[in-house]
């Protein structure tokens, strides 16, 4: 029951959530930290077993403080989660509340130093022999690249560059374009994967019409309605036949042809 809150707001017909998420789309935080946040709003929500809206104001430092000590001391989350959550929390209050946080002092969890574990060249060619297909592809370009798994899935045709061996990293971390070269020993096997998906967009677009369409960035598709036909991401998930599935394109490294995801 109290999942109202997150639920109705001043606004008609909007929940809490809601105005979170439009809130954050307008100031182009990414997709990720949107659900992130969202999230421990709703356990924060859950946690204090909050009714309406109002509930949310009162001693909400004090609230903010048991919800982040129980994470610490019950749940033993680490440092970064709990900054995570905290920062969620924040943001609630600050940009959509409008009622900033002044003076919280919660238990705080323990961050431990840690060293990163960095495989060997040696140990890199004893793990790229087990590969092969599309996940071979994308730990290759992780690997010989630097990207990130959430950098490697969005690429787009556009984004490779066979002139100059390159990748352009689009809205990465921070928001930020970047470019990294990637191996030579590459392009072959980038060049002959864009064909097998070329084939693959074609006989979308033949079988199932409109089901091979991309989402077109901001509302680029309003200005050109025949922009959702053309052959735009890299590598869609093998076996989405849905338009819901299609449509979403939120995972696009896997080939129609049995392998396994990354």
């Amino acid at each position: 029951y109290y999942l109202k809150l997150i639920m109705s707001t001043h606004q008609a017909n909007q929940t809490l959530l809601g105005e979170i998420s439009d809130l954050m789309k307008r100031e182009h935080y990414s997709v990720n930290t949107e659900r992130t946040y969202c999230v421990w709003i709703k356990q924060f929500v859950k946690f204090h077993c909050l009714q309406t809206r109002e509930s949310l104001f009162a001693e909400a430092e004090n609230k903010v403080e048991k919800f982040l000590t129980y994470l610490a001391t019950e749940r033993e989350v680490s440092a970064s989660t709990q900054n995570q959550a905290f920062n969620a929390l924040v943001f609630l209050y600050k940009r959509v509340l409008e009622m900033p946080l002044e003076n919280v002092r919660a238990t705080r969890s323990r961050k431990e130093a840690r060293i990163p574990v960095v495989l060997t060249r040696e140990e890199v060619k004893q793990v790229l022999p087990l590969l092969d297909g599309v996940p071979e592809l994308v730990v290759k370009l992780l690997y010989g690249s630097g990207l990130r798994i959430t950098e490697a899935v969005r690429l787009r045709v556009q984004d490779l560059d066979f002139g100059f061996k390159q990748v352009t990293v689009r809205n990465a971390k921070g928001m930020k374009d970047r470019v990294t070269p990637f191996p030579e020993i590459l392009a072959g096997p980038l060049h002959n994967h864009l064909e097998k998906m070329k084939m693959i967009h074609e006989k979308d677009l033949m079988q199932f019409c409109r089901l091979g369409k991309v989402q077109p960035a901001q509302r680029f598709g309003v200005m050109e309605p025949r922009f959702g036909v053309c052959w735009a991401r890299l590598l869609p998930l093998p076996n989405l036949r849905s338009t819901e599935l299609r449509n979403t394109h939120d995972f696009i490294w896997n080939l129609d042809t049995g392998s396994s995801p990354v």
